[in-house]
């Protein structure tokens, strides 16, 4: 293990909680809104989300992070992969009492009662209404992680935990590959933004993910920047009127995805370049400056940044963990050694045979 592979794990959370917690302010926004009101969005923001009176302290991050911030906990506590089951049981004992529509969507209110009924835990995406959404794309980080170096078990484990939210058919999970995927491939020492891409397009379904991946790639290859990148989008992705007109996975992993390519990977470039793209601001940032972090690491990053998101959840009372970003960060690499280290004992035992 080393330091530069500890630093990756840093990058991707920085990239995923600052990044969310900078893109809620502005989430559903158009990106001409954004432009008129300031300029560029550089800064974290205070906000109020569901219209229930809790003004937020700037920094402070949402219902992706609280989704992912359950699966971290899963995996530091097994030291090792996880399933669905193990992230269920993360779920009945940490997840705060009235976080459903207050800090997590609705929808979330229904997926815990039914974690509470006792029916197995692959089930229980069967019961969203929403099997195309950005709900597991947008948080499974931890998963590409605990992965770190192993596309194929990153797959298998997507396909697994993300049934709590989704079916295991369902174009959601399809496109949470591309993110879990993408994480465990830029974790390796020689990776590069090339690489990534093409572990996504080996190992992810080439209908329903990789044909509009490389199709969108190619429409924005001309893009030198995100103003470019989001008025090339706006003939493609503009949904509107109905539930989460701008939250369906494919358009905010592709999005995300074609800023990873144009920034080359750099994790702050990512990070503004996703808050600025208007639409599901703080999604599309998540996957996209989560993913550039897993492949450059913190080097450069805005400590500013990283104070004030600590600050905000030592604030937040509904968050399911007041740990730090660098303590999820360690405790995933550590789960990560640990995993490892079963590894070598293993081999080691069997030489000895």
């Amino acid at each position: 293990m080393t330091e530069q592979l500890r630093d990756k794990f840093f990058g991707c959370i920085l990239g995923v909680h600052v990044g969310s917690a900078m893109g809620a302010p502005v989430e559903g926004w158009t990106y001409q809104k954004i432009q008129d009101t300031y300029g560029t969005l550089t800064e974290l923001l205070s906000y109020e989300h569901y219209h229930n009176g809790w003004v937020r302290e700037p920094g402070t991050t949402e219902d992706g992070v609280e989704r992912q911030k359950l699966m971290i906990t899963a995996i530091m506590e097994k030291q090792d992969r996880v399933n669905a089951e193990d992230v269920r049981s993360i779920w009945l004992r940490d997840a705060k009492e009235g976080a459903a529509g207050t800090v997590s969507e609705p929808f979330e209110g229904t997926l815990m009662a039914m974690a509470r009924s006792g029916i197995p835990a692959r089930d229980l995406g069967r019961y969203c209404d929403y099997a195309g959404l950005n709900s597991f794309a947008r948080a499974c980080h931890p998963i590409g992680l605990i992965n770190a170096g192993d596309v194929e078990g990153a797959f298998e484990d997507i396909m697994e935990v993300g049934q709590l939210y989704q079916t295991s058919n369902s174009r959601g999970l399809q496109w949470a590959a591309v993110t879990g995927t993408a994480i465990a491939a830029a974790t390796r020492p020689a990776a590069t933004v090339d690489t990534v891409l093409g572990a996504i397009f080996d190992r992810c379904h080439p209908d329903m993910v990789v044909a509009e991946l490389e199709r969108e790639l190619k429409r924005t290859e001309h893009c030198q920047d995100f103003r470019e990148l989001r008025e090339t989008f706006d003939a493609v992705y503009n949904g509107a009127g109905m539930p989460y007109p701008f939250s369906y996975a494919n358009e905010v992993v592709t999005k995300a995805i074609c800023i990873f390519r144009m920034v080359q990977g750099d994790l702050t470039k990512a990070m503004i370049a996703g808050v600025n793209m208007g639409r599901d601001t703080d999604c599309i940032t998540a996957v996209a400056a989560g993913i550039a972090g897993s492949l450059t690491g913190s080097v450069g990053f805005p400590e500013e940044y990283v104070t004030q998101v600590d600050k905000a959840t030592r604030l937040n009372p509904y968050t399911n963990t007041q740990r730090t970003l660098r303590e999820n960060a360690d405790g995933l690499y550590d789960a990560y050694r640990g995993r490892i280290q079963k590894f070598r004992k293993w081999m080691a035992d069997m030489e000895m045979e």
